[in-house]
């Protein structure tokens, strides 16, 4: 390994040359508390920026263990780090001047949610940091400016690292406070389990958000308050009680106006699989962590998917316990996304009427007058609603604003009154008692074949060749090569960086596992296992970008059912396009 002062003649060497002489710098430098490495140099200062690894040991990080003995805390930890990183960068940032990007210094851009990230690293077995970030190394149009890159690598730098990475120079007592949330935060989860809740709402909560394009909590917004009848109080780790709304396992309705915070509601009950940052307003608002949002995406590829127990008998006889298209309709889309969130483990279902396919959640009582049962291919959601829980053991969430058709099905229902919760499930259930309908009943309802998920992937050679590109799209999709995959209708990715990690996903199971015999669900197990013993470096090698972010499962399983152009063995063995 070289050293800081080899690096520092080098680019005094080089200065004045033609930009392609920085190449050389590429390589590891050990300096003073850590070790520099140059893994990728920009090819001119108009091009993506240089890619740099810092990697600070164990003994000169010196974290104590108890803030990172634990996984999630691990995590917790992780962001606060690069966040505080990134902020004294951002102050940084082109000081250095010159063409292009010279003088940028970042690293990921947090949200409010906590994820694990590439962008920052600890290594469980000996406490070493490591971050991974950009630099724009400087240049006066094409030709080196290695004074302005010296400043960067010999002062900013090492004045980030000093203040920011080492634990003798950190906010202690905010340190404390990222590990006591978070320890917090995983022990309502757990408690969420054996009080059979599927989500806890805090008293004090903020909800709303600053604007339709931020995270950020709403000033001055409504604090939410719990009805006294679904209160849940917890004692915490640190000895302080917290109170809030626990819903309950099985069928929750969330009713009331227009305008009034039933989406508001069911929003930050899908974000919270997530853990959030301290002053969200939501950071004590915690879901089920395999709940998914389902809603309808029309012209959705469909491939394999048995959506049988919602569609049957279509009038083309086309088999639907194994459907395939590649432009669904609202209804089948909908239909594969439920049994696809089946087939990936989930146990909560959240759903708003609002992006929902009218014909796949209810057919009212005129509608079965007029059409027969046995001309309508689609069982509605609504007769299935009860069956998926005890059949299944899967919890709904349903915000409904415009049929009152559910209100018999649920088991808690929820008004939002002017962003105010209430317990209506009493009043509600003798009203919907009163109501005379034609609703089919359950005994009525032919029982639901358990779906078959016994889909194997063949390999798909396009999104994998020797120089596989990916790209992340402003729209929400992401590009493999020529391969572009939609991901705008799944609403719980919450960061670009979880979509280009489901890139290098999707490459490195074309690439070493779909082999027409391991099924879907095999590889997603087998994909997470591996992420959580190896890390980034299970899909990228030892290269790793620093724009990485860990999906959930459920959204891998997401990623995959919409890759287009990709071959299966269905449960019988054929093999379909």
């Amino acid at each position: 390994m070289k050293t800081s002062d080899d690096l520092k003649m080098l680019l005094k060497k080089i200065d004045h040359k033609g930009y392609p002489a920085y190449k050389d710098t590429k390589g590891l430098y050990k300096f003073d508390k850590y070790i520099l490495d140059i893994e990728h140099v920009q090819g001119d200062p108009f091009a993506s920026p240089s890619k740099i690894k810092l990697m600070v040991e164990g003994k000169d990080a010196n974290i104590p263990r108890n803030f990172m003995d634990k996984t999630y805390k691990k995590i917790a930890l992780q962001d606060y780090l690069l966040r505080q990183f990134g902020r004294r960068l951002s102050k940084a940032s082109f000081t250095a001047h010159g063409s292009g990007k010279s003088g940028l210094m970042s690293v990921s851009r947090c949200g409010q949610e906590i994820l694990e990230r590439s962008g920052c690293e600890i290594k469980e077995d000996d406490g070493t940091v490591i971050v991974r970030m950009e630099i724009g190394f400087p240049a006066n149009g094409r030709t080196i400016n290695s004074g302005e890159l010296i400043k960067i690598l010999f002062s900013l730098l090492p004045e980030a690292v000093e203040s920011e990475l080492l634990f003798r120079n950190m906010d202690k007592a905010k340190i404390e406070k990222v590990a006591e949330l978070a320890e917090n935060q995983n022990y309502i989860r757990n408690e969420l389990k054996k009080l059979d809740l599927v989500a806890f709402v805090a008293d004090g909560s903020v909800l709303p958000r600053e604007t339709g394009v931020s995270q950020k909590p709403m000033k001055n917004a409504v604090l939410f308050k719990t009805p006294e009848s679904m209160k849940v109080t917890f004692e915490l780790p640190n000895g302080n009680k917290l109170s809030g709304m626990g819903i309950k396992k099985g069928v929750t309705l969330i009713v009331g106006g227009g305008y009034h915070g039933k989406s508001t509601l069911l929003e930050a009950l899908e974000r919270g699989v997530y853990n959030h940052i301290e002053n969200d307003g939501r950071e004590y608002v915690i879901t089920d962590e395999t709940a998914v949002k389902l809603r309808a995406e029309d012209g959705r590829c469909i491939t394999g998917t048995d959506i049988s127990m919602f569609i049957k008998n279509l009038p083309n006889k086309v088999d639907t316990t194994c459907f395939y298209t590649e432009d669904a309709s609202g209804s089948t889309s909908q239909a594969a996304n439920v049994v696809e969130a089946i087939e990936a483990g989930s146990k909560t279902f959240l759903i708003d009427e609002d992006t929902s396919a009218t014909n796949f959640m209810i057919r009212d009582a005129l509608m079965q007058l007029v059409v027969a049962k046995d001309k309508e291919p689609i069982t509605p959601y609504i007769d299935r609603i009860r069956e998926l829980y005890y059949q299944f053991g899967i919890s709904t969430i349903l915000v409904a604003g415009s049929s009152g058709a559910y209100l018999k099905k649920a088991d808690t229902i929820i008004q939002m009154d002017e962003y105010i919760a209430y317990d209506i499930t009493k009043t509600a259930k003798e009203q919907a008692d009163k109501f005379e309908s034609n609703d089919c009943k359950e005994d009525q309802v032919n029982k639901a074949q358990i779906p078959t998920f016994h889909r194997a992937m063949q390999p798909n050679k396009s999104f994998c060749d020797d120089r596989t590109k990916i790209r992340v799209n402003d729209a929400g999709s992401v590009s493999i090569n020529k391969n572009t995959i939609d991901m705008r209708a799944v609403e719980q990715l919450v960061d670009s960086e979880q979509l280009r990690t489901l890139g290098y996903i999707c490459k490195y199971v074309h690439e070493k596992m779909f082999n027409g015999r391991i099924t879907l669900q095999e590889t997603v197990e087998r994909i997470s296992s591996e992420f959580e013993k190896i890390g980034f470096e299970t899909v990228c090698g030892k290269s790793v970008p620093c724009d990485l972010a860990v999906p959930r499962k459920q959204e891998i399983f997401a990623c995959l059912n919409r890759c287009r152009n990709v071959k299966i063995n269905d449960h019988a063995g054929q093999n379909k396009l």
